[in-house]
């Protein structure tokens, strides 16, 4: 393996996209193997504002018209609520924001996101859909009800949410990843790998990164392994041999493929030559 990657993502569970905290690409990151049963998670997206540790020091200057130096100064209830959700207080958070009597759509959304890492998702729903009655086109906030959708099993409007969201951001490798696991969920599998193609090109770590509200992903073993399948194929299309292996793995254990059909793929052809996967191949002949 390349980099030592370790399957934080793989708890059978998906996350919302993640304040838009997403850090730059690394070279390849190879997941470790886990136990098959367990799929990638999908994003949540949350304000980076959100994910700053502290607030800045009382007698800190920050903007025109501050207190002197030496006054401390009192803390909005948003700002109490950013604090509180750094330190994973998600119910202080939630009630800190409640005190805010003129709420935003971002305010809205980090209410939803509080609620969700609690895995109370009816009120993360209509959190959610509030901030997007404030602020109609927010891709992010459009990918997080997705997530809400998707945990409540309700394939088709987590879709149509998805795609919504790529309409304002088809940059998003986030959104990409999520819809694709959202089309395996709905037995689409080769849209879903078109899906998972796309957020690996557009950002080869998005399903190395671990972000946080968990909503369930494909439970049956046959939607694990084409999702594990597919996923290979996005790493051998972005070079990530390592990483490709390891899913193929994983969908040969799911029982999704077998060695001889690995073989006659054309996908995996440039994969023939590498030891590790010959030797993948042997190993599962023996069984």
């Amino acid at each position: 393996m390349c980099c030592g990657y370790q399957h934080r993502w793989l708890p059978a569970l998906a996350a919302v996209a993640v304040f838009a905290v997403l850090v730059p690409s690394v070279p390849c990151q190879t997941p470790e193997p886990a136990a098959p049963q367990t799929p990638a998670q999908s994003s949540i997206q949350i304000p980076a504002e959100t994910t700053s540790q502290a607030p800045a020091a009382p007698n800190q200057p920050v903007a025109a018209g501050a207190p002197a130096a030496g006054t401390p100064a009192a803390a909005s209830p948003e700002d109490m609520g950013d604090a509180l959700m750094a330190q994973l207080r998600y119910q202080a958070a939630i009630e800190a924001y409640q005190k805010i009597p003129h709420r935003s759509a971002e305010v809205w959304n980090k209410m939803g996101i509080a609620y969700q890492m609690m895995f109370i998702q009816q009120e993360a729903m209509h959190c959610y859909q509030a901030s997007l009655r404030l602020d109609p086109k927010n891709s992010r906030v459009m990918n997080n009800l997705g997530t809400i959708y998707d945990a409540e099993k309700e394939f088709s409007n987590a879709e149509r949410m998805y795609r919504k969201a790529l309409k304002q951001d088809p940059q998003s490798a986030i959104i990409y990843k999520n819809l694709g696991t959202n089309l395996l969920s709905q037995h689409k599998y080769k849209k879903g790998g078109e899906m998972y193609k796309t957020a690996l090109e557009l950002d080869p770590n998005v399903f190395t990164k671990n972000s946080a509200p968990r909503v369930q992903n494909p439970t049956s073993l046959e939607d694990r392994g084409a999702m594990n399948y597919y996923m290979a194929r996005g790493c051998v299309r972005a070079g990530m041999n390592d990483c490709a292996i390891e899913y193929l793995r994983m969908a040969l254990n799911e029982g999704f493929t077998n060695p001889k059909k690995l073989e006659a793929d054309r996908e995996f052809a440039g994969l023939r030559s590498v030891p590790a996967f010959q030797q993948l191949l042997a190993e599962q002949r023996q069984q």
